[in-house]
């Protein structure tokens, strides 16, 4: 069992952006996969203390501000 199905035209559409987190105050580096409506958070500058720093979650583009978008 598979958690994304299965491509059927094999093309992912991928958007990259920029964001803040106010209130742990970190920049993340975002990959958001457009089919799926995932986001995969990479933090900008890792802290030592936490190892988990990398987050994916479910996320709708559209509801939401950023920072900066790039290529």
């Amino acid at each position: 069992m598979s958690l994304i199905p299965v491509i059927e035209d094999q093309e992912i559409g991928i958007q990259k952006f920029i964001d803040w987190d106010k209130f742990k105050n970190v920049f993340y580096n975002n990959f958001y996969l457009q089919n799926y409506k995932i986001v995969i958070k990479i933090p900008l500058v890792p802290r030592k203390r936490n190892k988990d720093e990398m987050k994916i979650k479910k996320f709708d583009l559209e509801n939401y501000t950023f920072l900066v978008s790039y290529d």
